[in-house]
């Protein structure tokens, strides 16, 4: 007597597709996912990416030269809560790669050399502390020294509590950057990222030439929940997002990631005075002329920033050495 037996499998879970798109749930392949920046193919939903991939999707290939990327963060409060602040930063180190929440150096971007500026949310939710601001700081020395323009793409949750107060003077210190550019006459636009608040978004953010955001980024100095129950009044819809921030005239644009690299190449070329884009000499070390306002705002403001600065944080600053006090004023007649 033969008996045949059939076994059939009953999988009470279905396959898993690679990634689902948390907004329309939609599943897609992560190649195709990457090959569209990071932008849901379905719905265009803008994921959040870090700094590294940011640069490389909106420079010009091989262009970019990092710069002061070992200044790092001392811990002059002493800060612990669960763990000490120096834990806190070597789990973001390690889980980004980055040594801080924001990466600094030079680039062409569209053929338009510039100086770059990108925050990273994914290190202790791109929070700015005493070396973001200092970074930024040498960011728009560069810029105004070099007649360079300024691009910021900002992702930040605020200030970082682990620095007390030494992280809101940071608002201070990279808003008078900006007044620093603004002096030497040399273009700044930012790019607002998703999420982008608190004490980012009501300094240096939002003071360039020109602000743009992605599509969907959040944008707002105090999260809409916080605001809902403290007044205790329903908050209109699309509360924060960046169509609304447009709407309101808060920002310039809302650009696509895929159009990015060439409307920001406009918008410098533009701010630059129409110069067309040298598409035959992107080395970033080519000369340019200085111009005499930004030399005469930049040694101003050098000589003010060295006697401020004190030592909360260490890197390869060039004048090491003791800071020399501004000259006094004579006194009045």
């Amino acid at each position: 007597m033969n008996v045949t037996v059939e076994i059939e499998r009953r999988d009470s879970d279905p396959v898993k597709p690679e990634w689902a798109c948390p907004s329309c749930h939609q599943p897609a392949r992560l190649a195709d996912l990457r090959a569209n920046l990071m932008v849901c193919p379905h719905c265009g939903f803008h994921l959040r990416i870090g700094a590294r991939e940011r640069i490389r999707q909106l420079v010009d290939e091989g262009t970019f030269r990092e710069l002061w990327s070992n200044v790092l963060t001392l811990d002059p409060l002493k800060f612990t809560d669960l763990e000490t602040y120096p834990e806190r930063v070597r789990e973001a180190q390690a889980k980004t790669g980055l040594n801080e929440a924001i990466v600094t150096g030079t680039a062409a971007v569209d053929g338009t050399q510039c100086v770059l500026a990108v925050m990273d949310f994914g290190f202790m939710g791109g929070s700015m502390g005493s070396v973001v601001g200092e970074k930024l700081w040498r960011s728009t020395e560069l810029a105004a020294g070099e007649d360079l323009p300024l691009v910021a793409v900002c992702s930040s949750g605020g200030a970082r509590m682990q620095e007390g107060i030494l992280s809101l003077m940071q608002m201070a210190k990279t808003s008078c950057a900006v007044d620093l550019i603004n002096e030497a006459t040399s273009p700044f636009v930012t790019i607002l990222a998703d999420p982008c608040t608190g004490g980012v978004v009501a300094s240096f953010a939002t003071l360039a030439d020109i602000c743009i955001a992605e599509p969907g980024a959040q944008l707002y100095f105090t999260g809409p929940r916080v605001i809902a129950e403290t007044t205790h009044e329903k908050l209109p819809q699309g509360f924060g997002s960046a169509e609304r921030n447009l709407q309101l005239g808060h920002l310039d644009a809302v650009v696509a990631r895929k159009d990015l690299r060439v409307r920001v190449g406009n918008y410098l070329r533009l701010l630059g005075g129409g110069e067309e884009p040298d598409r035959v000499t992107t080395t970033i070390g080519r000369e340019r002329g200085k111009g005499g306002m930004g030399q005469t705002a930049l040694e101003r403001a050098k000589a003010f920033a060295t006697y401020a600065r004190r030592p909360f944080v260490r890197g390869d600053r060039e004048a090491a050495g003791e800071a020399e006090e501004p000259a006094a004023r004579e006194p009045s007649p």
